[in-house]
């Protein structure tokens, strides 16, 4: 029970990032968040939006291996692996936050997963 509600927590903060990169990326709040410039938000607007259909795609993939168990639960496992990389990735380049938005939930599931819990 707990690691669905994580995993569930997990996908809804990709899909967060989905629409932010998508179709928020320009806006004040949105470069807020991830520290960005008018100008580079423009210019770099197709990258975000690529970027939030890959965060799209492990958020869709978390739902759908949760909903049917694929391999006993390898591609959740597998995909909040690729999760918690992608955060420390992020943080090793300077996005912090990440650790604890991004690698900490999906690490939090991933162990809960693991027990059974």
């Amino acid at each position: 029970m707990i690691a669905t509600v994580l995993i569930l927590l997990v996908a809804a903060v990709h899909f967060y990032f989905l629409v932010l990169e998508m179709f928020r990326w320009e806006h004040p709040r949105t470069r807020r968040v991830f520290g960005t410039t008018s100008e580079f938000a423009a210019e770099s607007k197709v990258m975000a939006a690529n970027q939030g259909l890959y965060n799209g795609f492990l958020a869709t993939g978390l739902l759908f291996g949760l909903a049917l168990g694929v391999g006993d639960g390898m591609m959740v496992m597998f995909l909040l692996l690729c999760v918690v990389v992608a955060g420390i990735y992020a943080a090793m380049g300077g996005i912090k936050p990440a650790l604890y938005v991004q690698s900490l939930p999906a690490a939090l599931a991933l162990i809960a997963l693991l027990l059974n819990i």
